[in-house]
């Protein structure tokens, strides 16, 4: 695996004659507001000091050459010929053909990208290419876009593409990031504004499962529809239940009677973790960790119960981190089937518990998981070449 900017470089010497721009694309972590950005809610997710690196530049032909060095694999296209492949691949085209429907001509490039950001843990790897990509080209070819335009494309581009109908949240944590901050979104109107998350006695500590359950991108679009089939049917009892963001939970339950079963566990979830997220933020301003990571305890239960996305190796990490009274919140984070738990815990001892939780996972599944400490940090951005890595 090629995960560290110097690599990144080297790759990009070896195999061509251009000086490279060089970008940094973080991941992203949510802090709580899971599987709400596409129901009309908001969301609370921050930049984090892991990613990838994208060496970049122009080639003066219609040639577009990258390769993606974590997995050792290439993609060599023409402008002209734009068209779906597989895997990662399509991150990559889905970006230029959302440039091309908007009229925008793109000539050839190299690009090298890769990082460490491990693919599948629920850390928005997708996004960081998408997001990325279009913030370098959006540079090398002077496109004019604002950030919230390249947010929307990267969205695009994971629908027209990798065909998954995700929300806006990745792409757009990915390129507003700020130190020790989070995003407050409102995934209606895109209006944002910085939380303060900069923890003094308390680390967020990422617990990658290595298990990703391949049912995942299926159930995601499957639980979409059964929102929308739940709204559908709140919305024909009262005008005023035409978004969630405008039903509370009590009233999903005063409704049970003509919601089927599924429909209702989905809709209770989805109003809970809207009024969460406010709490959420409140909380973080008073600086009150402690309350704040009650809320995640939460939130897991309803993903697990409720949207029912999570699954047996996820919820047993989180049942381990209850365990321990210096974690003080920890849910599944992501599409869910597998991925990361996000715990927070007091600073003192949080290596100690980590790696004791990752021994009982293996001792369990025979599994073996990673536990990565991150901070919030600064959104996608130009680096200069002479940077050092150990910056990120």
């Amino acid at each position: 695996m090629a995960n560290s900017l110097n690599q990144i470089i080297e790759i990009f010497k070896q195999n061509y004659t251009e000086t490279p721009a060089i970008f940094f694309s973080p991941g992203r972590l949510n802090l709580i507001g899971e599987h709400i950005d596409y129901n009309d809610g908001f969301v609370l997710p921050a930049a984090i000091n892991r990613g990838i690196w994208i060496a970049i530049q122009k080639n003066n032909t219609d040639v577009i050459h990258c390769i993606a060095a974590d997995v050792q694999e290439k993609l060599l296209v023409t402008t002209h010929t734009i068209q779906k492949q597989n895997g990662w691949r399509n991150y990559i085209l889905g970006v230029l053909h959302v440039l091309q429907q908007d009229k925008k001509t793109i000539g050839g490039f190299h690009c090298v990208f890769g990082g460490n950001l491990p693919q599948g843990a629920g850390l928005s790897s997708s996004a960081a290419i998408e997001a990325g990509l279009l913030f370098a080209l959006n540079k090398l070819f002077q496109l004019g876009y604002n950030p919230i335009q390249l947010a929307l494309f990267a969205q695009l581009a994971e629908h027209s593409y990798a065909g998954v109908e995700c929300g806006i949240m990745d792409m757009f944590a990915n390129l507003f990031g700020k130190n020790a901050n989070a995003i407050l979104l409102d995934c209606v109107t895109l209006e944002y504004k910085w939380v303060p998350f900069a923890l003094k006695d308390h680390v967020v500590v990422l617990i990658n499962s290595n298990v990703h359950h391949s049912l995942a991108s299926g159930e995601y679009n499957k639980r979409r529809a059964e929102c929308n089939e739940g709204l559908s049917i709140l919305s024909a009892l009262n005008k005023e239940y035409y978004s969630f963001r405008n039903i509370l939970p009590e009233e999903v339950k005063a409704n049970q009677s003509v919601l089927p079963d599924t429909i209702f566990k989905r809709c209770l979830y989805v109003t809970e973790e809207i009024q969460r997220v406010q709490k959420a933020v409140q909380l973080l301003k008073q600086n009150n960790i402690e309350a704040f990571g009650e809320l995640l305890y939460q939130t897991h239960e309803g993903l697990s119960k409720l949207y029912a996305v999570s699954c047996p190796e996820i919820d047993f990490i989180v049942n381990e981190a209850r365990k321990y009274p210096k974690v003080i919140g920890a849910r599944l984070m992501g599409g869910g089937f597998g991925g990361t738990v996000l715990c927070i815990m007091q600073k003192k001892g949080s290596g100690i518990i980590a790696e004791d939780i990752l021994a009982g996972y293996q001792q369990q599944f025979n599994i073996v998981a990673e536990a990565y400490f991150v901070q919030a940090v600064r959104g996608t951005h130009q680096l200069l070449t002479d940077i050092a890595e150990q910056s990120y």
